[in-house]
Order: structure tokens, then sequence, then C-alpha cells
């Protein structure tokens, strides 16, 4: 499973908007910059983030984007799906009772791959961009084996 560049994007501009705003709008100019995404791209997805409700926009001089909520109550889940990036595993159309095989039959591991996609979800929206902003993120996947012990390593090591 891959998640695209789309939703990558969009969590990381809304963890950049969640670190740097400050309560004052932030310009996509200054997220491109600091997140080294193109501008324009930024726009488009930005343009979905506000439809979505999870930024406002201010215009005029000193304008820009703040986050409709505190970052505490956006949760990253709200964000991939708010730029239409689906969270899923298998191949099949969400809500379709066809599956992915020819004949319209659902493969012998789709019950496998949809609760994988279940469980992403999950986990994405317990989640906020304050926990990511904040690195609160590093779990069980922050552990590395040596000679037999769990030890922990800290962010960014």
């Amino acid at each position: 499973m891959k998640l695209s560049t789309k939703g990558r994007y969009a969590v990381m501009a809304m963890v950049d908007l969640a670190t740097h705003s400050k309560g004052k709008p932030t310009t996509l100019a200054d997220v491109a910059d600091r997140q080294e995404i193109s501008l324009s791209y930024l726009e488009q997805l930005f343009g979905h983030l506000r439809r979505g409700q999870l930024v406002t926009s201010v215009r005029g001089p000193g304008g820009g984007y703040l986050l409709a909520r505190e970052p505490a109550e956006i949760r990253v889940a709200d964000v991939i799906m708010a730029v239409d990036e689906p969270i899923k595993a298998t191949r099949c159309t969400p809500g379709s009772p066809a599956g992915c095989h020819g004949g319209q039959q659902r493969c012998l591991t789709h019950d496998l791959w949809e609760e994988l996609g279940n469980q992403i979800y999950l986990f994405l929206n317990s989640v906020s961009l304050e926990d990511v902003a904040t690195r609160r993120v590093l779990g069980s996947s922050g552990m590395l084996y040596v000679q037999g012990r769990d030890q922990q390593i800290a962010a960014g090591e």
C-alpha cells in the first residue's frame, strides 16, 4: 500500500501550519519553501482542505491560511480524506459489492486487505496534528532491538 504525494503533502502542510502559524495567517509560499513543495500543488490541496473545513483563508495584506480548529482537534485521517485520498489496501472500489477479480468476485485475501485499510484508518484517526507537531507519534516502530533487549531510540536518530 502506498500513500500518494497528495495525502503526504497535505499532512506535511497542515503540520507546518500547526507548528508555524502561532494564530496568525501563514502564506502558502512560506509553507512551500519550508516543506519544499510546489506552490501550485499546495494551492490545489488547500482548496480541498478549505472545502473540508480544515483551514480558513484570510485575504489581503498579511493574509494566508489558518487552521480552522485547534491542532489537537484535527486528525491526520481528516486531512487525508479531505484531499480525496482513499485509505484502502484492496484493489476493489470502496463500497462496491463487486470484487477485484474478473467476474466481479472478491479475491481470497480481500477481507485481510480490507481490515488492513480499516486499521490504517483507525491509526490515522487516532493521531492529531498536534501529536505529529510535538513528535508524540513514536510508538513501537521506535523500538530498536539490540542483543535481545528492547532499547528506545529518540525521534530523529
